[in-house]
């Protein structure tokens, strides 16, 4: 383990258990403190104080999910450009080249989705 000893590291095992026991600690109190009177009101769901109304299990189009995971997705792969950007100047031609064989990756990707008419919306 190289010059550090098991000793070091003490105060963050000790924090860990520390803090495990008061996650335990809290649970377990609500559990006895708790009220244990269940009412229709209680069962409800609750959506920000405004009353429910209708079916939650209302089938929505499998568009709108695709569309979303594919924004999560695209969003997510952008992300990884701003550290290139950052360090830019250290990479030199390798790290833009490779930063087009990214791009280039991407826009497959997204010439695909295209392809297959996901964004379409019906």
């Amino acid at each position: 383990m190289g010059d550090h000893s098991i000793i070091e590291f003490l105060p963050i095992f000790l924090m860990f258990l520390v803090a495990l026991g008061f996650v335990v600690f809290t649970i377990w109190v609500t559990h006895k403190l708790g009220p244990r009177k269940k009412t229709e009101v209680k069962n409800e769901a609750f959506e920000c104080g405004v009353e429910s109304v209708g079916n939650a299990r209302t089938p929505f189009s499998i568009k709108y999910f695709l569309v979303a995971i594919l924004f999560v997705l695209f969003d997510i792969e952008v992300i990884f450009m701003y550290p290139w950007a950052v360090n830019f100047k250290q990479l030199g031609i390798w790290g833009l080249v490779e930063m087009f064989i990214y791009v280039a990756i991407l826009l497959i990707g997204f010439a695909y989705i295209i392809k297959k008419d996901a964004l379409k919306w019906d």
